[in-house]
């Protein structure tokens, strides 16, 4: 049998730890700021160590309070996510869905209400923050990744591969037709970072793909996310390339414009992730045949 201090004290405990104040945490919990207060004393006594230091306006966590403090974060955010996982099963009304940000904007929101037709009685969890990922104790159903398809133990389907094209906005142009070297070398160069100090070879691939390998691209604005390179260009900002399935309505609507025949394949892929050892639930079906309608309807439709 577990020889533990009661739930009760050491979710009070964890509250105040949070909120370093009896008071606010008092408040967080509808408790009276002493009934908080107590509830902390008996721990440290039962402990037989002190967890925090008083001070005149607020608490600071001892080592030993800093040390059941994270331990109990972990532990009652499991039990969270468990008791989450449970009742959605139960549930099974929600398909919680990961994508990379540029992909969430410029390829899923202008499909949602697509998607919201196709899955009338599904609703629809959209993150973006890649660090969220498909764990054993994750909520998510699946993810969109974008990469080479290598994802040890899971199950990946492949959705399409980039295709690179160079684009900015119409103005930039000034009605002209064609585009040379000279051209392009007068224009304010876009580029997407793979890190902090590294820039993609989006395009240096696209320039020798052109024939124009001589121009200098070393200068020009860089942008952490595809998505903030696209918003620059339809500014007017600059020339940038992008995939054609990110700008397919700024291409429709004239807000950006190729400025070359050229289109170069991407060296990777978009793909959708999930489980291997959970089985593929309605929803997750309804959403892998809705994501293949849409992409042969785009590829059918594009040039």
């Amino acid at each position: 049998m577990r020889r533990l201090p009661a739930l009760t004290a050491m979710k009070i405990f964890e509250v105040v730890g949070q909120t370093r104040s009896f008071t606010r945490a008092a408040e967080r919990l509808n408790l009276t700021q002493s009934a908080v207060s107590r509830q902390v004393r008996n721990l440290e006594e039962q402990l037989g160590e002190a967890l925090f230091i008083r001070r005149h306006h607020d608490l600071e966590l001892t080592e030993s309070g800093a040390e059941l403090y994270a331990t109990l974060q972990d532990a009652l955010h499991n039990v969270e996510l468990t008791v989450r996982s449970i009742m959605e099963k139960s549930s099974g009304a929600r398909l919680r869905l990961n994508a990379p940000p540029t992909f969430a904007r410029r390829w899923l929101m202008p499909r949602l209400p697509s998607l919201r037709a196709a899955m009338p009685d599904v609703d629809i969890s959209i993150s973006t923050d890649l660090q969220d990922n498909l764990g054993e104790r994750s909520l998510l159903d699946c993810a969109i990744r974008f990469g080479d398809g290598e994802w040890p133990l899971m199950q990946v389907s492949h959705l399409m591969n980039e295709r690179h094209v160079a684009v900015c906005a119409p103005s930039l142009l000034h009605g002209a037709s064609a585009i040379t070297g000279a051209d392009l070398s007068r224009f304010t160069f876009l580029h997407v970072l793979a890190s902090s100090n590294q820039r993609y070879l989006t395009w240096r691939h696209w320039l020798d793909a052109a024939g124009l390998a001589e121009v200098d691209t070393r200068g020009g604005l860089e942008f952490d996310l595809l998505d903030l390179a696209i918003e620059a260009a339809v500014n007017g900002m600059g020339v940038t390339v992008a995939d054609r399935h990110m700008i397919t309505p700024q291409l429709e609507q004239r807000l950006l414009t190729t400025i070359m025949d050229v289109e170069v394949p991407g060296h990777q892929s978009y793909w959708l992730v999930t489980r291997r050892e959970r089985g593929e639930s309605d929803r997750l079906l309804a959403f892998k045949a809705w994501l293949d309608a849409e992409i042969a309807c785009e590829t059918t439709t594009q040039p």
